[in-house]
């Protein structure tokens, strides 16, 4: 794909996806909706990929819908996503709760960190919240926006955040809409660690490349699926499942590994069975 209003880079088994439209702090598109999900698609099929970084260019991460495609929902009497059909279905066809809009990122199998750079709002804010974890420069703004433009709760935000932060702290930031900040946001537990903007890039590369260095790639991958599956499932089937996934996995090589690199006080050397 033409990529024009994102960036694609693959380095040290890192994807990052960077939102690109930095004139207009990023605001979102049926284009880079589009690309998104493209990129997504290329990380996930990418088997040297292990994990994806999410982040901004300039001095916004996504300020939401884009003003003008606003206008345009005035102008056509309705509301238009701007997408093209068919798009790219990263995520798509592991459970029917995963097949939607941003839902998706719940089928992928590789984690997604959301380096929130700069202010985040509306969609732009959806986005961070389903990423897997979220590392955020301190005094940014983020807001959940909709209730200002007569929408509703965009893209299933009402079923997220109450599992991220809890109903009642989710209720306020959705029923208002008001303005908060990342650091209000890492009280909350929406936001895992705050990063002056002179450091964030260097240190979320830094936890993302421990993360995949040192847990083997099945692991994280079984681990992000349990995580979202069991979201879905009560207590006593998450446990059935792990124990299943307990014997299978005690049958791989890298646990031979694991276990070998812990004895031997090393780095594991993953072979990914």
């Amino acid at each position: 794909m033409d990529l024009k209003v994102l960036l694609y880079k693959v380095e040290d088994n890192i994807a990052t996806i960077t939102l690109n439209r930095p004139k207009r702090m990023n605001a979102w598109t049926g284009r880079m909706h589009t690309e998104y999900r493209w990129a997504l698609l290329q990380a996930e099929q990418d088997g040297e990929v292990r994990a994806i970084i999410v982040t901004g260019s300039g001095a916004g991460f996504c300020v939401g819908a884009d003003a003008r495609a606003l206008q345009g929902h005035v102008e056509k009497g309705g509301y238009d996503p701007g997408t093209p059909d068919p798009l790219a279905l990263p995520g798509f066809g592991v459970r029917p709760e995963f097949d939607a809009s941003f839902s998706y990122h719940f089928g992928l199998t590789k984690p997604v960190v959301a380096m929130i750079n700069g202010p985040a709002a509306g969609v732009g804010l959806v986005l961070a919240c389903y990423a897997d974890i979220r590392f955020a420069v301190p005094g940014v703004k983020l807001t959940t926006a909709h209730g200002k433009l007569n929408l509703p709760a965009e893209y299933g935000l009402s079923w997220l955040l109450p599992r991220l932060i809890g109903l009642t702290r989710a209720n306020d930031l959705l029923l208002s809409s008001r303005k908060f900040s990342s650091d209000e946001a890492l009280e909350l537990g929406l936001i895992n660690r705050l990063i002056d903007s002179d450091l964030l890039i260097q240190e979320t590369r830094a936890y993302v490349l421990d993360m995949i260095h040192e847990n083997s790639p099945t692991s994280l991958k079984m681990t992000k699926k349990q995580i979202y599956h069991d979201q879905h499932r009560d207590v006593a089937a998450a446990v059935t499942e792990s124990e299943r996934l307990l014997s299978e996995m005690t049958q791989m090589k890298d646990y031979g590994e694991g276990v070998a690199a812990f004895l031997e006080k090393r780095k594991p050397q993953w072979m990914g069975e």
